[in-house]
Formats: C-alpha cells, structure tokens, sequence
C-alpha cells in the first residue's frame, strides 16, 4: 500500500486552491454579449421553455451530466461518525472520480442531518438540480431506509455506492473465480463476516447472481446470525441461517467463499485450510485484511485471494464501478438503477477481466504482462476501456428493462461516443480497424523474440485485424508464448536463422542479387542479408509470400528503410519516400509530415512530400487541408527554409490547383483560422479548419509532434512511410503494444489499397 504521510495529505488539500474540485464555465463569457446570453436577459428563454416542459432542462441545463454525492457524514470511510463537514474532503474525492474516470459533473452537498425523515426530505427537495444522486457514508441500518425510500419518491437514479459498488465489483470477481476453480454458483457455500451495508448489499446481489440463500451464513460481531438469538434487528432477521455453526471459525469449515467485510486479523490460517478445495476468499477490510494475503496463500496453495488493497492482486476497488454505472445511466436518462443494471455491470466487469490487457494499463502498474488468472479477476481501476464497456452494458440494460426515458438509436456510435470522453477522436483509427477487419492480410511482424511484438501479434489475432507471421527463434518465441499464457496458437513462425530455410534464403538471395548487381552488390553479400530479418521479411512482401511488413522496434529507422528501398522501391516518378504521423488530439486528428526521412527537403522534395501525404490521406476518403509551415508568413523572408516552402507552394498551386495548401505560414497562423483570415484572408485555405502539416525540415517535425505527445498529450500512430511499392512500415522504437497494433491495422489497410485501391469509407 502506498504510505501516505498526515503532512503530505495536509499538503495536497490545501496548496494552492483549497480543496479538489472547482466549477469551471462551459460556454463563452469574454464579452458583455457572452453575459448576456448566459445571464439576464438571455437566461429567459430556456426557463421559459423548460417551465413549458421540465424534460427540456435536460437540453437547456447540466442536469444530464450532473450528479450529487450526499452524505450526513455518519459512516466515513474506517472513521466512523465524524460529522457532515469533516466527511466533506471525502465527497470532494468522489467528485474528482466521477470526472477524471467518466466525464460526469458533481456538487458534493454534506447534509448535518441525522433523522432520517428529514434528510430525505433535504434530498428530495434538490433533486431537481441533479441527473442522479448518489448517496454516501451513511451508516446501516438507515441507509436501507433511505435509499429504497429516495428510490420510490424520486424518478432520477438513486444509489447507495457503500452497498452496491461492492456487491458490482466482488460479483464480478467471484463469478472469475468460479471460471477458474469451476465450481458452479448454486452448489457455492457463502460465509460473509460483517452485516453493514456492504456485507447486505453483497449477499443479496450474490443472490442475484445466483447463490442460493440457504447457503449462506452471516456472522456478525456475536457471532453467527441464526434462530435463536434475540438481538437481531429486521435487516439481520432476512440472513437467519439454519446452521449449528455459532462462531466464524466453525462457519468457514468446508465454505467454498469467505467473504470479509468487517475488520482486520479476524480470520486465521487454520480457518482458510479448513474451507473447501480451491477456496476463494475476499478479505476487503482496509487497510488492514481480515486475513494478510501472505497468510492466505502459504495456509493454502490453491485459494483464489481479493482484498481491498492496491498492493495486492485483484483489488476490489469502487472506483471500478459507480462512475460508470452512473455514465451507463445519465446517458439514458434512466429514472433508476435496477437489478438488471447492476448485474449488466458485473457482467462487463468479469468479461473484460479475460480480454488482452492494453500495454499502457501494464505499464501504469509496472508489470509486464497481466493475464485473467488467479492474480487477475478484475480489470484495473486505471484501464481505459472501462468507460465503453461498463456504461454501455449499463445503458443497454436500462433500455432494455424499461426504465431508460432516452432511446440510442446507434449503439456502437454510442461506445465510440463513450470512447472520446476522456481521450481522443479515435474515429479514424477505429475505421482503419474495422477495415482492416474486412479483409485482413497476412502482415510479418519482424522482431517476434520481444513479448510486445507477441502481445500485439496476439490482439490482431483475435482481433481479426491481422494473419500474423512472426519472424524469430522459435525455441524462444515459444517460451515467451508459453510462460505469457499468450493465444498465438496457429500462428507460423519463420526462424530465419535455421536449416529449415536455406533454400527459401538462397532463393531470396538470387532475387535480391539481379536486383542489385549493377549496383556493387556481389552474390554472397546479398546471402549474407538473408541472415538479416528486415531484408528477409521484406522479401516475403516482394515474392507474394506475407502481404505487408512491420518492423523498427528495436532497430534504427535507417535500417529498416534501406531493405525496402533496395528490394521493394518507390511508386512514384521521384523516387520519394516521406515519413507521416497521424496525431489524435482532443481537436481530432492530424497529420505530420515529413518527421523521420527527408532531413532537408530541396523545394521538389518539399512538393513531393506534399502530394504522396495527400494521396495518403485521399485513401482514408478524407480531404486533405494542407499548412505549410516556416517561421515566416506569405514572402516576408526571402531565403532559406522560409523562401523553399514560398516556393513549393507556388508549383503545388500551378500544378496542382484543386489540392487544398497554402504557405509559407507560422503555426498559430495554421492552426488559428480566426486569426488566419483576419491577417491573410487571401490564402487558399480561407476560413478551412487544417488538418494537415508539412514542416520545412526533419528537425522541426520531429519537434513538434514529439512535443505534442509529451505536452499536448496527442497520442501518435505511425510512422506511416509514404512512397514505397509495397506496404512496408516502421515502428518507433519502443512502441507500445496499442501502438504497434494501431500501425499493423494501417499496414494491412495499405495491403488492401494495393491490391484492389481501397478507399477507406470513414
């Protein structure tokens, strides 16, 4: 666990703006005009047309996207009834996880109110502010009363996440574990340590689910719940077991699940080895366990373990479930948050828990390969793919139990939507993707002995973007496979290196030998390149033998180009390749060009670079808009880089009239086109939105879309390398498992183009 001190959490609250959350306005309001529309007088119309029809506030308002975490600070956190404000820091965290990991808006409201016909009628009073409320830290047996009550009086979704985000996230966990020791959920024997919210929340969702309630035992602080004691309030009454057991030690003998949530070191090794076989057990007191995981795992080799703890495997983690549920929810305008919702989440919990994990989200927790297992139940509180697959199964079981009051006519424009909430427009990778995924090509990977390469083999794989060939050892790529319980089964593997293709290398060597003859090369020079995977792999692009070739992860760019260009050649008179990157902004995407080949482009190199980026960019069936950048504007500077970029515009624009460019001109200029046509409104480009860069030199493009990435926060796929005959592509070096995969999906695309001249249909 991570050690916080008092100070540093001191610190952090209070440095700079107090407190960890503001308000932050969503329309324009610079000019007196701008407060007018916002305020009076403009204000008037929306409140008379939603007086008209209060649905419209959703249109008019933030209600849509707008939550209220309640609490009367009786159950905060481990600290207990602190108090409406001191429990305050706590709702403001809450509300800072809503928007970091859904995109949703909160006010946190601390009610001092501890009758529970009072506070409900507080609540009830604001609710028409909010899209939904979620309540918090409200201590058992109260908060029974006031959420079913605040869920029958009001029609917006009302949820306890203390009870519930629990149940969601332990759910999905335990129908995992049931995969892996392949038991089934009717035969399972439940023992739940604790009767607070969480612990009734769980047990009657795990009902839900499927357990069945005659073998379940709840324990509590006296002891087991059963028949005959008398002190059990009407909550506890509905978990009475028929059972001889009165303590938790003889309760956990032969259970199949224990589930904690109660407090720390209450379970012993002797009661784990005392469960059934392949027990599975969720000790989520915290901090402190109500076993240690160590212990858990040395009493017994084969227990399944969560606990609520990030330092330890399959962390039962809230934040895993309540903003997507509320995203699912809000979208839909749900008037609730029923069973069918809850268990949709559960569902798309467990089941992404079993996807390939992306390399960013390994890396977030620095590890190298996380695979569903018995470390690996519950996705990670940090993987991005949660928002389009929790809040979408939410929102489709809204609608698809009735309670949804907005309709989504395109469900997969809707996980798209859902996609770009926190990150990018991924609209035109995704479309490159799904292309791919039509007809996919047989694509050599070229550096198959590295476990990111195999990663990303496998996610084209069962992705269907790709045939993979991986070119390696055998006998090593083998045993990454093996020991990274990576699905590649099926997949060839060409070691370059072995006897078995001798004859493929001499044959591969004559061809490359007629080629380059006349060109210095000797016989057993170009055998000797056949010991060499980028010359190699590319000559299988050449014979016909793989459709399409990536490689550069770990070589220099240089290096992988000089095959290409020796076997494969250019498609163009000039004999001029060029390096694009496709940057997804937050403004949509971009493209860069040229940041990795030419390093001082001449004027027709300029022009060149220029028309293969804009052929590019036509086979994406988009319209290129093309800025041609220096550090000048339109003639101002006679010479150097300035006076080259003058001049390719110039032949673009005689020779080429109907492509969209314009230049020379600085980037504010380029990306500003207010400012753009205020100062040059005779430039071709008039009041256009650009799309596309070319920089004046390599140094100056490699720059800016490295300082997009690290600043600008742009995710870049490529480098795309424009000019060659066949499609053979670069990585950078190091490139992450996403953004090999996003480059193999545009290597098989470029396949498709030069087999038939697709036209990706965005």
């Amino acid at each position: 666990m991570i050690k916080i001190s008092k100070q540093e959490a001191l610190k952090y609250h209070s440095k700079g703006r107090p407190g960890k959350i503001e308000v932050v306005p969503t329309k324009p309001y610079s000019t007196q005009r701008d407060l007018s529309m916002a305020y009076s007088p403009g204000v008037a119309a929306p409140c008379e047309e939603i007086q008209k029809n209060p649905e419209l506030a959703y249109k008019y308002t933030a209600k849509g996207n707008l939550v209220a975490v309640i609490s009367n600070g009786t159950a905060v956190l481990g600290l207990g009834d602190i108090g409406a404000l001191a429990g305050k820091p706590v709702m403001e965290g809450k509300g800072l996880l809503f928007k970091v990991f859904a995109d949703i808006d909160v006010f946190d409201i601390e009610v001092d109110c501890k009758n529970i016909d009072k506070f409900i009628e507080i609540v009830k009073a604001i609710s028409p502010t909010f899209g939904g409320i979620n309540l918090e830290d409200i201590k058992a047996p109260e908060c029974f009363e006031i959420e079913n009550r605040l869920k029958k009086e009001l029609d917006i979704p009302v949820f306890h996440d203390d009870q519930h985000g629990t149940a969601i996230i332990s759910g999905a966990a335990m129908l995992n574990a049931l995969d892996i020791n392949g038991k089934r959920i009717s035969d399972l024997k439940v023992v739940v340590n604790g009767a607070g919210a969480s612990a009734v929340a769980c047990s009657r969702f795990y009902f839900s689910l499927g357990i069945r309630p005659e073998n379940l035992i709840m324990v509590d602080r006296k002891g087991v719940i059963h028949g005959e004691r008398t002190d059990l309030n009407d909550i506890k009454k509905k978990f009475v077991s028929d059972t001889p057991a009165r303590t938790l030690a003889e309760a956990m003998r032969g259970a199949d699940l224990f589930l904690g949530l109660s407090v720390g070191n209450v379970v012993t090794a002797d009661m784990v080895r005392s469960m059934a076989e392949n027990p599975v057990v969720f000790a989520m007191a915290n901090p402190t366990p109500e076993i240690s995981y160590e212990d858990a795992v040395t009493a017994r080799s084969d227990v399944i373990m969560a606990t609520g703890r990030s330092d330890y495997p399959n962390q039962v983690n809230n934040v895993l479930g309540f903003p997507f549920i509320f995203r699912g929810a809000l979208d839909v305008r749900a008037s609730t948050i029923n069973e069918e919702m809850k268990i949709a989440a559960c569902n798309a919990l467990a089941s992404l828990a079993k996807e390939l994990v992306p390399d960013d989200v390994n890396r977030a927790y620095g590890l190298e390969n996380l695979t569903f297992g018995r470390e690996y139940l519950i996705p990670k509180p940090l993987d991005p793919r949660l928002i389009a697959t929790v809040s979408f199964a939410v929102a489709k079981a809204a609608v698809d139990s009735g309670v949804a009051r907005r309709e989504i006519g395109d469900w997969e424009a809707y996980k798209l939507e859902l996609n770009t909430r926190l990150g990018y427009d991924n609209k035109l990778i995704n479309s490159v993707t799904d292309k791919a995924r039509q007809n996919p090509k047989r694509l050599v990977f070229a550096e198959a002995n590295n476990l990111k390469i195999l990663k990303a083999a496998q996610g084209v794989l069962i992705d269907g973007i790709a045939r993979p060939v991986l070119l390696g050892n055998k006998e090593w790529i083998r045993k990454l496979i093996s020991e990274n319980c990576l699905q590649l089964d099926g997949v060839p593997v060409i070691d370059l290196h072995s006897k078995e293709e001798q004859e493929r290398r001499e044959r591969f060597a004559g061809i490359l030998f007629k080629k380059r003859q006349r060109k210095g090369m000797l016989h057993d020079e170009a055998l000797e390149k056949m010991y060499n995977r980028d010359y190699f792999g590319v000559m299988m692009v050449e014979t016909g033998e793989a459709d399409a070739f990536l490689s550069g992860f770990s070589s220099r760019y240089s290096e992988t180009i000089r095959p290409a260009l020796q076997i494969a050649g250019t498609n163009n008179p000039m004999n001029h390749i060029a390096g694009m990157y496709l940057l997804m902004t937050k403004k949509g995407p971009f493209f860069f060009a040229d940041a990795t080949v030419n390093i001082q482009p001449s004027v027709r190199t300029l022009v060149g670079t220029t028309l293969l980026v804009a052929d590019a960019i036509k086979k994406f069936n988009i319209e290129p808009r093309i800025a041609m950048l220096s550090y000048s504007n339109f003639g101002s500077i006679k010479t150097g880089s300035p006076q080259r970029v003058h001049e390719a515009v110039e032949i673009l624009h005689k020779e080429h009239p109907d492509l969209l460019v314009d230049g020379e001109m600085q980037a504010n200029f380029a990306f500003n086109k207010e400012m753009r046509k205020a100062r040059f409104p005779f430039s071709s480009l008039a009041d256009r939105d650009i799309n596309t860069v070319i920089f004046p030199n390599l140094s100056s493009g490699n720059i800016a879309y490295k300082m997009m990435q690290e600043i600008g926060g742009a995710e870049a796929v490529g480098p795309i390398l424009l000019g060659l005959s066949k499609p053979i592509h670069v990585l950078q070096i190091d490139s992450s498992v996403r953004e090999i995969v996003n480059m193999a999906a545009i290597a098989v695309v470029d396949a498709q183009y030069t087999d038939r001249g697709e036209v990706l249909d965005i």
